[in-house]
């Protein structure tokens, strides 16, 4: 019975040299020491012995099946051994290289302008609002006191969405400007940045662009309170203490009067000419930036949110952030906005 024993050992020995895989050694696991194993029988068959020899072979047979579980416990640590020492070979690591540093993006250059302006407004008190991209004609035009004859109307100048009836892409953030003021009574103090869409494209414009508005709505706001106001936020966004502004007259039909807002130029500070007599390329000589419009809100607007024309004044201005972007980085082409030209962008 000993010497069956150990031919088992030794087969079981050859058996677990030969396996190359987990699955092989497992099976020969199960033949050998399993509940239905070669040992098992030789256990079960101890009971036919004689006493003393029964004590003797039960004995060599526990020790034997001790030493094949931790046999194969070997195999399986061998077996592992071999598997990480192929990886080493084939997908080794100089660890004296020098590490390659990963590639950070980091916030757009107009997001990073937008966050600015919510910050100044945010120090003036203005809230920010926001408003759908896709607008209804009641809300882009009608509200607005645009006239169904005016330009802006026209599909040559606004994108009309198809399947929707009365459907733009907002051509202006104004319409936030009136869905604010219809669920919020005055006082009002807010902005809203966002896209806009025209027919437009060269190298000043884009068919999208980003525009921001302001509306301020109280009892006894004139345009003191406009021209501060402008004048403040132009002169943190430029970071630049000296920068004047300028109010020429023009129409906008959501306010009465109108007017165009011009600041002195950032770059010349307004002398048209850098140092040395060289001409300024931005202002074209003048000192003088056409940088945006603005306006006292017309009563017909306020009347068509709600609120008492005569009891109530507000101002409303708009700027192209693009432009706004270009000037103060000195960049000569709105298209590199959207480009997506990591040179560009990582200047930024």
């Amino acid at each position: 019975m000993q010497s069956k024993i150990q031919h088992l050992k030794s087969e079981m020995l050859a058996a677990l040299h030969a396996a190359k895989t987990e699955e092989a050694i497992r099976e020969t696991e199960i033949k050998y020491l399993g509940r239905s194993g070669l040992f098992n029988e030789i256990m079960k068959s101890l009971k036919d012995l004689p006493d003393e020899e029964k004590k003797t072979v039960g004995k060599a047979a526990n020790v034997t099946k001790k030493e094949m579980e931790e046999a194969v416990s070997r195999r399986f640590i061998s077996l592992e051994s071999e598997r990480l020492g192929q990886i080493a070979e084939t997908e080794w690591l100089d660890v004296t290289v020098p590490g390659r540093k990963p590639v950070v993006g980091h916030r757009h250059l107009i997001s990073k302008f937008i966050d600015d302006l919510e910050i100044i407004f945010g120090k003036m008190g203005f809230t920010v609002a926001e408003g759908p991209d896709v607008e209804s004609e009641h809300y882009n035009f009608n509200q607005l006191n645009i006239p169904p004859d005016h330009p802006a109307r026209d599909m040559q100048d606004t994108f009309w969405v198809a399947n929707l009836p009365n459907t733009v892409l907002r051509t202006q953030t104004s319409p936030v400007q009136i869905r604010y003021m219809e669920a919020h009574k005055p006082p009002v103090r807010i902005i809203c940045m966002g896209k806009t869409f025209r027919k437009d494209s060269d190298a000043t414009h884009s068919p999208m662009f980003h525009q921001l508005e302001g509306l301020m709505v109280d009892e006894a706001i004139s345009m003191a309170n406009l021209k501060a106001i402008i004048t403040h936020t132009l002169q943190q966004i430029f970071e630049d203490p000296s920068i004047k502004t300028r109010f020429r007259v023009s129409f906008f039909p959501f306010v009465e009067p109108g007017m165009e807002v011009d600041c002195t130029c950032p770059i010349c500070h307004g002398e048209g000419k850098l140092p040395d007599n060289v001409p300024c390329r931005l202002c074209k000589q003048c000192g003088w930036l056409e940088i945006g419009g603005a306006g006292m809100v017309h009563p017909k607007v306020l009347k068509n949110a709600g609120y008492d024309s005569k009891k109530y004044t507000g101002f409303a201005f708009g700027f192209g952030l693009d432009r706004m972007v270009m000037i103060k980085h000195r960049i000569n082409h709105l298209r590199l906005f959207f480009e997506n030209d990591l040179r560009f962008i990582r200047q930024f």
